[in-house]
């Protein structure tokens, strides 16, 4: 039984429908690229990741962006965030979060790594 329905346009050629666990990826990897404040009409959605890709990553900034990564996960009622893994890398940071979908209680682990050149936000 399909729980969560939705539409998306981005690396789709014909079939636009998402469902269930595949839009609610879509839906947190786009709150990942979406600068906060930059969707009309909600100033909170969105991230401040992108500011903290660019500086040293100290405990304070590994901090900040652990906090900012359960804000935009909390944002989603239709998920729980089980862990955050941060790794750094050579153009940017690796983020593996541990997601849980209610109410379905299935986990799964999403690897999303924030690149500094391109500016997006990518599962691989």
């Amino acid at each position: 039984m399909t729980t969560y329905i939705g539409f998306n346009t981005i690396d789709q050629n014909k079939k636009f429908t998402l469902v269930d666990f595949e839009l609610i990826k879509r839906d947190l990897l786009n709150a990942f690229n979406i600068r906060q404040g930059q969707l009309p009409g909600r100033p909170d959605y969105g991230t401040r990741l992108w500011d903290f890709v660019f500086e040293n990553l100290t405990q304070n900034t590994e901090a900040a962006i652990l906090e900012e990564i359960q804000r935009v996960a909390g944002g989603d009622p239709r998920i729980y965030l089980q862990s955050v893994n941060l790794y750094p890398q050579d153009n940017g940071i690796l983020i593996d979060v541990e997601i849980t979908v209610i109410p379905a209680n299935n986990s799964e682990i999403l690897s999303i790594f924030f690149d500094q050149i391109q500016r997006t936000a990518t599962f691989i």
